[in-house]
């Protein structure tokens, strides 16, 4: 089947080169092949042989979801060869870095900045400067109108309502922090363009597990700057291995319920 090549600017590998580019061993790798051979080799099979195969995601859109994974759900210990992985696929040091910020309104900064930690060290490692420029768009005056800008061309009138309807003495998070931090401060900044961040932030959602109200309304907001639902069935896909069938099948029946 033809992988399609989605979201990011910057060059692809080919989807020939999919094996390669997420079997490189690592440490960790090593060792559990020596404490845990059975899993081991369980694992290896699904991670680097049979799940490179399946759907449709390039190889560099896979490693980007990867990062965006294993920062929610805390996989320090897979990081540094998620990293190594991500730049090997063609992900440039701002795209990496981009993933993991855009993870912040969802998951917390506590995660992301934890993440950040093992991303830069391993970009140091690689030879990397693990400082990009900056990708910032707002600053203190503009970044409430332009994030409503962008939330209102992803969700359209759903956010005047929502605005109208909010209690005085909640609107400081339903209005202000969540237009002016999430939207404002994390989508308008350029590295990754619009489908990438909500292919990200749909990630997200589904890794936190719990939370299919938003996950059902990101759904859609995938689908309404352009991702498809092919685009999140892969998105599922590669996050599952990372947490598991429940999270997996949830996500899955959200995605299907949003695209009838």
């Amino acid at each position: 089947m033809k992988r399609r090549t989605l979201l990011m600017s910057s060059s692809i590998i080919p989807a020939a080169f999919a094996a390669d580019a997420l079997a490189t061993p690592s440490a960790q790798d090593s060792q559990l092949s020596k404490m845990d051979p059975d899993f081991s080799a369980i694992e290896d099979y699904f991670l680097k042989k049979e799940m490179p195969k399946a759907g449709e995601m390039s190889v560099k859109n896979r490693t980007m979801i990867t990062l965006a994974a294993l920062t929610t759900i805390s996989g320090v210990t897979r990081l540094h060869q998620a990293t190594a992985d991500a730049l090997k696929a063609g992900m440039s040091v701002v795209e990496i870095k981009e993933t993991l910020y855009q993870c912040a309104p969802y998951i917390g900064i506590t995660r992301v900045e934890s993440a950040l930690v093992d991303v830069n060290d391993a970009l140091q490692k690689l030879g990397q400067n693990p400082i990009p420029t900056s990708q910032s768009t707002v600053n203190e005056t503009t970044r409430f109108e332009k994030g409503l800008a962008v939330q209102k061309g992803i969700f359209g009138n759903a956010i005047d309502k929502m605005h109208a309807s909010t209690p005085e003495n909640q609107a400081y998070i339903s209005k202000q922090a969540l237009t002016a931090y999430c939207f404002g401060d994390f989508y308008t900044r350029t590295g990754l363009d619009l489908k990438a961040r909500e292919l990200i932030t749909f990630t997200a959602i589904m890794c936190l597990g719990g939370c299919e109200p938003q996950l059902k309304a990101h759904t859609a907001a995938n689908f309404s700057v352009g991702n498809s639902k092919q685009d999140l069935i892969d998105t599922i896909m590669v996050a599952m291995p990372y947490i598991g069938f429940p999270r997996t099948l949830n996500a899955l029946a959200v995605v299907n319920e949003i695209a009838k």
